[in-house]
């Protein structure tokens, strides 16, 4: 049955009525989702604990929130739906040139109004359960599975490594700061005699475990702990740098999985319902994640849920942004939706869309084998900042596991590196310290890669359309020699004085997870065990002024002002020395001049070397963006956004007088 009801909440125009060119005007609605479905159905056998929640007549039922944007003239007939990063809208930063707000309320703002002048109608679907609420954050409301149906199998593991010094923390993913704060995940008793503390001095180190007598489920309430089962406290505090796995079994079990099922039936309910605001309005739909979404899509596909109960196909194309080869904690018992550097379920071959054989288990597998058995098979573009790579995980998306060698990418899928970027997209003023309260040993990277992404988005849409093949793939590959070791790569970097590259030992990477026996069923025991040996890994090379060559290069990294990367490593004052942070890079500008290049010592050519004027400078840039446009990898519309922006970082450099 899918959508049994569609229950709008609010309905309006959308910015009073403003225009949007030929699309007219938008109305914004905002609904939720009444979903019953069948544990039964062969589309939802996937589901972990589904068939175990309390049914209605034969269905499982739960709820979700839905935003709508729709377009007055129809636009484009063309749904773009994002999935909302830990419950929130990003949509209109990402493709509308909006300013990055980390933590994005009810309002849509239309920023440059590209995705409305495009005439695209937009949808959000909400699938995270522990979205908090109530607020402005999309979710769902779960089906929840009683503790009397569940067996004594399983745990979870909360993974927690801080900047400073802290007594205690909520039990909630701490990795994401201020954009997480998520529902807690409530122990299922303070006095629990099974819950374990163990704490690392790296990601990969071993652990030595924490007396139980030295922590406890307990708030800091003026330097005591106060019982509460949704914080843990330790004897001390938690000391910055140091990694922190709280193992223990939770109170509430949700079927988290039914955020995959919440993605499939709202697509599908949208498109082909007579009960749907779009209804016969939309030819194609597309499906946006970032992130933490990119990598639920990724699960998605390797479900095969891109094709509904009726067998339907559900999206014709999926915009797959910055995952990586990783996928999530998205559809196991007392899965945490938003980790993901915790080894798990997430982490674990295949990696690969085409099979391939895992050397290490002989298993024999590729992520898109359920979709291609299902049938419905959707275009894909993967796009990838340099983050993803330095993380250890995204080559393997493309690389064999064996040796780390090239694979062959399946027909229906292209692959996009933005070279020289950051996981999200850079911003002035130059900082060291990020809004997640990390600190840098370099200035976070400044490089907005938005433009490369939105002429992704208009080349998907042209491919689903059947109009026009899009253009060739473009990522580090041992075949063109773009690709090299992350070893070899910080060597290179290493020459250019004060940029601080990571301890080769302590870079993270994937490893082979035994999950425990009840694994194929979506059960794990943690932590997992791994091997030591970590699977083969690239990263993209570097030319002579550190930037990368084994991708799309935006032109203010093809004729750059400094050297710009996706790594940046923990300052010294909060501890890991050595690690790299998770999301952001680095840029070090260039000398000013001679003068000052050679006061530092850099072997990098200085500004006025390279270009004289500033008017040089832009003309450059000017010409780098033709060739871009030219290829197809940029609007033409989006040739003086991108001469701004490197204007703007060329003053900026410029102003730090002699710096490097």
């Amino acid at each position: 049955m899918a959508i049994e009801r569609f229950e709008i909440i609010r309905r309006e125009p959308y910015l009073s009525g403003q225009g949007f060119g030929a699309s007219g005007a938008y109305e914004r609605i905002d609904a939720v989702a009444h979903y019953a479905v069948d544990p039964a159905a062969a589309a939802n056998e996937p589901i972990t604990d589904l068939a175990l929640a309390p049914r209605t007549d034969g269905l499982v039922r739960f709820t979700g929130d839905v935003t709508l944007l729709i377009p007055q003239n129809d636009g484009n007939r063309s749904l773009l739906l994002e999935l909302p990063n830990r419950g929130n809208r990003v949509l209109d930063r990402m493709f509308n040139q909006g300013v990055v707000d980390l933590i994005p309320g009810d309002e849509i703002k239309p920023g440059d109004g590209f995705l409305m002048r495009h005439g695209w109608t937009l949808a959000w679907c909400g699938w995270q359960w522990d979205a908090p609420k109530p607020g402005p954050r999309m979710g769902i409301t779960p089906p929840r599975v009683p503790a009397s149906a569940l067996e004594p199998d399983g745990n979870m593991q909360l993974r927690i490594q801080p900047n400073a010094r802290t007594s205690s923390f909520p039990l909630t993913d701490q990795h994401v700061g201020s954009i997480g704060n998520h529902k807690a995940i409530a122990a299922s008793s303070v006095d629990d005699p099974g819950a374990r503390m163990l704490v690392r001095t790296s990601m990969y180190a071993a652990p030595q475990e924490i007396a139980r007598a030295q922590w406890r489920f307990a708030r800091d309430e003026d330097g005591s702990p106060v019982a509460d089962p949704e914080h843990v406290w330790l004897d001390g505090g938690f000391a910055p740098g140091r990694v922190y796995d709280i193992l223990y079994r939770p109170r509430d079990c949700p079927v988290v999985g039914a955020g995959l099922i919440a993605i499939r039936d709202l697509g599908s309910f949208l498109r082909h319902s007579e009960d749907s605001p779009l209804f016969g309005r939309v030819d194609h739909a597309i499906c946006e994640g970032i992130s933490q979404c990119g990598r639920l899509q990724r699960t998605f596909l390797g479900l095969g849920q891109n094709t509904d109960e009726q067998g339907r196909k559900v999206y014709d194309g999926l915009l797959v942004h910055i995952a990586g080869g990783r996928r999530g904690e998205f559809n196991h018992r007392y899965g945490q939706p938003s980790v993901q550097p915790t080894p798990s379920f997430g982490h674990r071959f295949p990696f690969a869309d085409q099979a391939q054989q895992d050397p290490r288990t002989g298993i024999e597998a590729g992520l898109l084998d359920a979709q291609a058995a299902a049938g419905n098979m959707p275009k894909i573009f993967y796009t990838d900042t340099s983050s993803e790579y330095w993380r250890g995980d995204a080559s393997l998306a493309h690389t064999s596991a064996v040796d780390g060698s090239d694979a062959l990418l399946p027909g229906n899928v292209r692959r996009y590196l933005f070279a020289g970027t950051q996981h999200v997209a850079g911003a002035l003023p130059f900082t060291d310290v990020s809004a997640f309260g990390s600190h840098g040993s370099n200035a976070f990277n400044v490089i907005d890669y938005r433009p490369l992404y939105r002429a992704a988005l208009c080349n998907l849409l042209a491919w689903v359309r059947g109009n026009a093949e899009p253009p060739a793939s473009v990522y580090p590959k041992a075949g063109d020699g773009t690709a090299n070791s992350r070893e070899n790569v910080a060597a290179k970097l290493s020459q250019i004085p004060s940029l601080v590259c990571p301890e080769n030992a302590l870079l993270p990477s994937l490893h082979l997870l035994d999950l425990g026996p009840h694994a194929a069923r979506g059960i794990g025991t943690f932590p997992a065990t791994q091997m030591d040996q970590a699977y083969p890994c690239v990263v993209s090379d570097v030319d002579l002024d550190g930037n990368e060559t084994g991708g799309l290069r935006m032109p203010d990294v093809s004729v750059p002002v400094a050297t710009h990367t996706g790594f940046n490593v923990r300052h010294t004052d909060s501890g890991g020395e050595g690690q790299i942070l998770e999301y952001v890079g680095l840029s070090l500008p260039f000398a000013r001049d001679a003068a000052g290049r050679e006061g530092l010592h850099d072997p990098r050519p200085s500004i006025t070397e390279r270009y004289g004027t500033r008017e040089n400078y832009l003309a450059k840039v000017r010409a780098a963006a033709g060739e871009l446009v030219q290829g197809r990898y940029l609007l033409e519309e989006d040739i003086n956004l991108c001469i701004g922006l490197a204007a703007e970082r060329y003053d900026a450099v410029m102003a730090c007088a002699n710096t490097s």
